[in-house]
């Protein structure tokens, strides 16, 4: 009896740990050991933000990640792919650029140009530089939300580049506040005619259920979506064309997270499969989700794993799947950290023995 009593008990104790275990790891906990990164930039002056990494397709080896100094008297900071600021590149006096992103080929004065675009909340604009030299192509800036009359709903945060199957691009743009619908602006940007870059509004989009604020938006060109964090609540999904309509496709990412839901970033294995990252912003950790739906539900998006990693009350985060160099063979992971300074993981390391690599 003794021996049954014993054995019914550590069957029950082991039974519990593992149902403890799959709860926790539903939640977003993780047994992972804290990844570090292989790379800590050069740090800006005063409050790093947001990074985008701009891929040089002649010359991988010399591409460059872009990222945000945040301040009144803030700045575009550009490094290398060893963490080194590239200073005759670094774009000053921007007036509290907030977030930046990048996108390939805009038709400008009868020919391609790559693009950085940021956010400049001071002045309720969209500031437009050129790649790789950085050098202005917005005429001084472009303004968004024009005829908003409370202020914070000026206030720009957010941006994200979509890159239609035409080739169009257009700028997702957030900002500090908003209405409880139509929250982000959708603009086309093209030539003006003299080589100068416009945005045109397309059209107002995008549910905000009030919490805290929207700052993160990311972009899937292939798929044709937007993700964006209504912060303490999710990541919801939307249709990149504005012809598909402003329903919500869905919402994920609601459980598990500390404090504020965040940057968001998507590593693409293929055309159609791949991983997205999700900042969990006050316990210095990301959460990964299936960037592919499932069967049942193309927008079903499945919590895969939580890494933890030491960049700590990280805001923005960008990843690609490309070779780079000898170092980033399968891709780069940057993370903002909030010491001023942008860190660089290897995909491996984020991915350990549990997602693939391309």
């Amino acid at each position: 009896m003794t021996t049954l009593k014993t054995t019914l008990f550590f069957c029950l104790a082991a039974s519990t740990l593992l149902q403890t275990a799959c709860n926790n790891s539903q939640s977003g906990t993780s047994a992972t050991d804290t990844i570090k990164p292989v790379i800590v930039t050069d740090a800006v002056r005063y409050d790093s933000d947001d990074p985008a990494i701009w891929i040089n397709k002649t010359d991988p080896g010399k591409s460059l990640v872009i990222a945000t100094d945040k301040d009144a008297d803030g700045a575009l900071f550009v490094y290398d792919l060893q963490g080194k600021i590239v200073s005759d590149k670094v774009v000053s006096n921007l007036r509290r650029p907030n977030n930046v992103d990048i996108a390939y080929g805009l038709l400008l004065g009868g020919k391609t140009v790559d693009i950085a675009v940021t956010t400049e909340r001071m002045t309720h604009k969209l500031r437009i530089f050129s790649l790789p030299d950085m050098k202005p192509i917005d005429g001084g800036g472009l303004d968004m939300f024009v005829g908003e009359t409370e202020p914070e709903f000026r206030d720009l945060m957010g941006i994200a580049l979509y890159t239609s199957s035409k080739g169009e691009i257009y700028a997702i743009v957030g900002r500090k506040n908003g209405p409880k619908e139509g929250y982000l602006g959708q603009y086309l940007l093209e030539d003006n005619g003299a080589g100068v870059v416009k945005a045109t509004l397309v059209r107002k989009f995008g549910s905000f259920s009030g919490k805290k604020e929207i700052e993160a938006i990311a972009v899937d060109n292939e798929l044709g979506y937007i993700y964006y964090s209504d912060e303490q609540v999710g990541v919801k999904q939307y249709y990149a064309d504005p012809a598909k309509g402003n329903q919500q496709l869905a919402i994920f990412a609601t459980e598990g997270f500390k404090e504020d839901h965040e940057g968001i970033s998507i590593y693409k294995l293929t055309d159609s499969t791949g991983y997205i990252l999700v900042s969990d912003q006050g316990a210095n950790r990301f959460q990964i989700f299936s960037r592919e739906g499932t069967k049942a539900n193309p927008f079903e998006h499945t919590y895969l794993k939580t890494v933890p990693v030491m960049a700590t009350q990280s805001d923005g985060s960008e990843v690609v799947s490309s070779r780079l160099n000898d170092s980033f063979q399968h891709g780069l992971f940057v993370a903002m950290s909030d010491d001023k300074t942008f860190h660089y993981y290897h995909w491996e390391d984020i991915a350990g023995k549990d997602l693939k690599m391309k």
